[in-house]
C-alpha cells in the first residue's frame, strides 16, 4: 500500500504531485525546490538555494521519522554545471561518509527560475 508524504516542515507541492510516496519502506521524494516553507519565496543566490533545499529535505525526512542516514540516492538538477563544486561542498557538510549514490545533470530551466533542484530516495 502506498503512503503519501505530507511534511509540514517542507514546502507544499506547487503542482499536481505529492511531496513524496512511501512504498514498502522506500521513500520516493519529489524534486525539492529552494522554497522557504513559510513564505514560498526563493532566494536568488545559488548557495542559499542549495542550503534551503537541504533544509527542506531535512523537513521531509523529519516528517517521515527518518534521517539523512536513510538517504540512499539523490539526483541533482543544475541550470549551470559550474555550480557543481558548491554541490560537492554542501554534500561534504550535509552527509557523512559513505555518501549516498548521486546523479547530477544540467538542465535548460527549472520551475520558478531556480538554479538547483534535488530529489532524494530514502529507505527506512
Amino acid at each position: 500500500m502506498k503512503n503519501f508524504v505530507n511534511a509540514a516542515k517542507a514546502p507544499a507541492a506547487v503542482g499536481t504531485y505529492s511531496q513524496g510516496v512511501e512504498l514498502n519502506g522506500v521513500y520516493y521524494f519529489s524534486g525539492m525546490l529552494p522554497l522557504d516553507p513559510s513564505t514560498m519565496e526563493v532566494k536568488t543566490d545559488v548557495q542559499e538555494q542549495i542550503d534551503q533545499i537541504l533544509s527542506n529535505i531535512d523537513g521531509l525526512l523529519e516528517g517521515c521519522n527518518i534521517t539523512r542516514k536513510n538517504i540512499i540516492k539523490t539526483t541533482v538538477f543544475l541550470t549551470d554545471l559550474k555550480d557543481f563544486g558548491m554541490i560537492n561542498a554542501a554534500y561534504e557538510k550535509y552527509f557523512e561518509k559513505p555518501y549516498p549514490a548521486r546523479s547530477c545533470v544540467q538542465v535548460a530551466a527549472l520551475p520558478r527560475g531556480v538554479n538547483v533542484e534535488i530529489e532524494v530516495i530514502a529507505h527506512k
